[in-house]
């Protein structure tokens, strides 16, 4: 394949969300391993992938090389405004010329970094060294590393945290015991009828009857059909103008799209940030099929693949009321199918671990290059989709 990049064949890449007590997503955590470790990156293209990823206009990116000698060239580079450095701080010490002309980077552990304590914004550290009790001498503010689910996050935040890193997705939604029943909002219930008459083929005029009891998802719609990476050659300026353009199918897909973002519980925006990104990268993982059928629904099964913990309700019984392909069923509710092993690959990414980045690459029978440059195209749309 034709890469912009080269550098995507050398490494793994992995992301997470950076999030306040608000659960407002305030960054995006880059993380880009060599797959050699002995080889050093060429720092410039490490910085082209990263600003192609996320690009100075959206939200900032943090920026992790678990690299020794990477990571101090790409400090040495010329860093734009809104990208910022993880420094280990057994390296802040080697790296002081380099970081004296920074500002606003992460101290990833303790030490008293002094004369550099300006160059940083925050120092991260694990939810075991807070629950530890360990302090920071440089007093900065903690940022917590890495958060798996809600429960973790809540004691993060109420350890002292102001922000944390992760998803708090871990494992299926099960519902407490005897907790009352969910009831799903007027919003959410008008999406799930149009997915429903969309599904089933009804007239055009009964779609619009029904999006006319909430205008505002009409405004949504149309929000992101106008968007950069919905790449419509014209304004699309009406629901029926849409349909006309993208013809049942594909106006499905984006149905999907604001089931799963359209959750009003402040807690959710990180999981709405993850669904977002899950559904645009498992589409571009199934590109090389060359099946827009496999692409439209690997798009709804990656979104809808937090869909439980967004309408906490398990995946047997919520899926009974929304219609979904077969193939998304047996990957949400059985955990089989051909959608499965593209699931694994996200949630490897989403772990930024290269092993089971690694694994799940093979298992696909996908190189580090493709699965790469699929990361980079969706956490771009994703910015443009924010």
């Amino acid at each position: 394949m034709s890469l912009k990049h080269p550098i995507l064949a050398q490494v793994a890449l992995g992301y997470a969300p950076l999030y306040d007590a608000q659960r407002q997503v305030m960054a995006t955590r880059l993380t880009l391993v060599p797959l050699k470790p002995d080889v050093a990156l060429d720092p410039a293209e490490v910085l082209a992938v990263a600003l192609d990823a996320c690009p100075a206009s959206h939200r900032p990116v943090i920026l992790n090389v678990p690299h020794e000698a990477t990571l101090a060239a790409v400090a040495r580079c010329e860093l734009p405004p809104h990208l910022s450095l993880e420094v280990p701080a057994f390296l802040a010490g080697s790296m002081a010329e380099a970081l004296l002309s920074c500002s606003g980077q992460l101290l990833k552990g303790v030490s008293d970094v002094g004369a550099l304590r300006s160059t940083f914004k925050a120092t991260e550290l694990d939810l075991d060294d807070l629950r530890r009790g360990v302090t920071d001498p440089n007093r900065l503010p903690l940022w917590c590393n890495v958060v798996r689910s809600a429960p973790e996050a809540a004691e993060a935040f109420q350890r002292g945290a102001q922000a944390v890193f992760g998803l708090p997705v871990e494992g299926a939604y099960e519902p407490p015991a005897g907790s009352p029943k969910v009831d799903v909002s007027a919003d959410l219930q008008v999406l799930m009828q149009l997915i429903g008459q969309v599904d089933r083929g009804e007239a055009p005029d009964r779609l619009e009857a029904t999006l006319k009891r909430d205008p505002s998802l009409a405004f949504k719609l149309l929000r992101y059909m106008n968007s950069a990476a919905f790449g419509l050659p014209v304004e699309v300026t009406s629901f029926r103008h849409a349909m006309m353009l993208l013809g049942l199918a594909r106006l499905k897909r984006w149905l999907a799209l604001l089931l799963a973002t359209a959750c009003k519980d402040n807690a959710m925006r990180p999981v709405m940030w993850a669904a977002l990104r899950r559904g645009l990268l498992m589409e571009e993982l199934a590109r090389g099929l060359n099946d827009r059928e496999a692409q439209d629904e690997m798009f709804i099964c990656g979104l809808f693949s937090l869909l439980d913990h967004l309408l906490k309700s398990p995946f047997d019984k919520l899926l009974a009321s929304v219609p979904c392909p077969e193939r998304v069923v047996q990957a949400l509710v059985h955990h089989t199918g051909p959608y499965q092993p593209y699931l694994d690959m996200a949630r490897a990414i989403e772990s930024e671990s290269p092993f089971d980045h690694r694994d799940a690459a093979a298992a696909l029978m996908l190189g580090p290059a493709e699965v790469n440059q699929a990361v980079v195209v969706a956490l771009a749309k994703g910015a443009q989709l924010d």
